[in-house]
């Protein structure tokens, strides 16, 4: 199977934003980095639907998303438990009403970014694997 462009599309960026979480987490911005993380793994998910002919997919979280995946390979049930660990980044890393009034730049560091790059590589890296196999 050939992967048509949708899921292409949505894997290069998926690539695109962990090089950037990565470049932000290296210039200390870690909420930026947490939330880019976040951001490759949804689109890493939904490159994944698509190469499986999903004509649309919604939804930014992770564990949403892949309950749908788990539809078409049920090993997802454990990228969903990993994945739930970026899904916090949504709203705590942008928005200081999510984090008690706190700016999510001065709380997040470079503890959490490193932990958050280590989920989004892996579940990138697993999600590619999965798409090449069905090649």
């Amino acid at each position: 199977m050939t992967l048509h462009d949708p899921a292409r599309s949505w894997l290069a960026q998926a690539v695109a934003d962990l090089d950037a979480a990565r470049a932000n987490a290296d210039q200390g911005r870690h909420a930026l980095a947490c939330f880019l993380c976040h951001e490759s793994a949804v689109k890493a998910v939904k490159g994944f639907l698509y190469s499986k002919g999903a004509e649309m997919v919604w939804g930014d979280h992770l564990s949403d998303l892949c309950e749908d995946a788990m539809a078409f390979d049920p090993s997802f049930d454990f990228v969903k438990s990993v994945g739930a660990l970026l899904d916090k980044h949504i709203l705590s890393s942008r928005n200081p009403d999510a984090v008690g009034g706190a700016v999510p730049y001065e709380i997040y560091d470079s503890t959490d970014s490193s932990h958050a790059l280590e989920i989004a590589t892996e579940l990138l890296d697993s999600v590619r694997q999965k798409i090449q196999a069905d090649r």
